[in-house]
């Protein structure tokens, strides 16, 4: 493609969007804005969650399904995300704000047996949305204008399943399912002031996306029962991608009948494809290793590894490159037992990360880094071993650069949730 595509589609022209779900011109590429394991528990920590076995009875870790041996009661999980992301670009020194809300995790989990732990778990993990008009004059008058519109969201429903081998050593499974589809359209349309042309030359992507795989997990925790110390380390791989991701594309030319521009006329095609893969979301990799006090305070780093994933856009296959990750952070509980003072019964949550993100752009690639903080407010029925509460987390960031008209995404996302969990489902054998 020509490069006012590669630059000022996602600089100049993006600003003229509206509200939209991504709320990032990044997303305009591949399967969009990438959300998943975006739980309030995850990124108040930094994202690290591969080496990261809770304490406490009432919570379960998705991210690596083997680290659930303390998880004794039923939960449930309802988290929304707040979006408030800042835009700036040197192509014509413009400015932005965008902001968005969504629901963005929905959780069950309960124990089948003392050594066997199972969940299930809802999130979008991917969506775009974006409408943007792009036009450039001539010294002779002549306007060129392109239109892009896209949009669409890639959701995710997992079941994962833990096994307890013994007091050190577990073993997750995960089962991922990918269902959604993905829709992109480039018009192109010219015209100056003693002729116009509502002739338009269209290049529309639609994805219809299935796809399904494993991600296996293993996890080893020691504890000095002399001093409360613990160490832990984890470690994740994700493979067995199977599915039927289908990719039409047409290039064509026709006139719009109706006002709203939505029934073609006169169509006549160009060029039309259909592919299809099974090979859109590759293999992925973590590590984890972390250290704390029993029910006192945690601290984990994590490295992770996504292989850079294909995907057809406007008829042509993009390659992005592998991303890399570096998170760190834990938690601190300063005093559960001491009930005259409500906040040192709170658990405070920390951390920072650093990714390589898979896309480039201009030889520039486009990466991220944020610090991250969060609190776990339990209900006043809360106890050590049956922790409910309202969870809350705060995460500052930025994304891209101002290089080669790029994009500078400077980002606060705020998340609110709430952990509803007890010995549900059990028949209890006293009256």
């Amino acid at each position: 493609m020509k490069k006012i595509f590669v630059v000022s589609f996602i600089s100049a022209g993006y600003f003229l969007n509206a509200q939209s779900i991504s709320n990032s011109p990044y997303a305009t590429y591949g399967i969009g804005d990438v959300k998943y394991d975006n739980t309030i528990e995850t990124t108040s920590m930094g994202g690290i969650s591969t080496a990261y076995i809770s304490d406490f009875t009432s919570s379960f870790n998705f991210a690596n399904p083997a680290n659930n041996s303390n998880f004794e009661l039923t939960s449930i999980r309802l988290e929304a995300t707040n979006e408030n992301n800042y835009f700036k670009t040197n192509y014509n020194d413009t400015k932005s704000t965008k902001h968005s809300t969504y629901l963005s995790n929905i959780a069950l989990a309960f124990p089948l047996s003392a050594k066997v732990k199972m969940g299930l778990s809802y999130q979008p993990y991917s969506s775009k949305s974006y409408d943007i008009i792009n036009t450039q004059t001539l010294s002779d008058g002549t306007v060129y204008a392109n239109h892009f519109k896209g949009s669409g969201t890639l959701n995710t429903a997992q079941a994962a399943v833990s096994y307890k081998i013994n007091q050190q050593f577990a073993v997750g499974l995960r089962a991922n399912l990918y269902f959604g589809n993905l829709y992109d359209l480039n018009e192109f349309t010219s015209y100056n002031s003693t002729s116009s042309s509502d002739l338009i030359n269209g290049y529309e992507t639609k994805n219809k996306i299935k796809n399904f795989n494993f991600t296996l997990g293993g996890s080893y925790q020691s504890l000095n029962t002399r001093t409360d110390r613990k160490l832990t380390i984890g470690a994740t791989a994700t493979f067995g991608n199977t599915g039927n991701n289908v990719t039409d594309y047409t290039n064509s030319t026709y006139r719009y009948s109706d006002l709203a521009q939505t029934v073609k006329a006169n169509e006549s095609i160009i060029d039309q494809q259909s592919t299809s893969s099974k090979n859109l979301l590759p293999m992925q990799a973590s590590l984890g290793v972390g250290y704390g006090s029993e029910n006192h305070w945690f601290f984990s780093g994590q490295l992770d590894y996504k292989k850079g994933e294909d995907i057809s856009y406007f008829g042509r296959t993009f390659d992005f490159q592998d991303t890399y990750r570096i998170s760190a952070g834990g938690w601190y509980l300063p005093n559960y037992n001491n009930f005259r003072n409500y906040f040192s019964r709170v658990i405070y949550r920390y951390g920072a990360f650093y990714e390589r993100g898979n896309l480039k752009l201009e030889g520039t690639s486009i990466n991220k880094f944020g610090i991250s903080a969060g609190v776990v407010l339990p209900f006043k029925t809360s106890s050590i071993t049956r922790m409910s509460g309202l969870e809350l987390g705060l995460e500052l960031g930025k994304r891209g650069t101002l290089k080669n008209n790029l994009i500078n995404q400077n980002y606060i996302n705020l998340r609110v949730g709430f952990n509803f969990a007890d010995k549900w489902f059990r028949k209890n054998l006293y009256n």
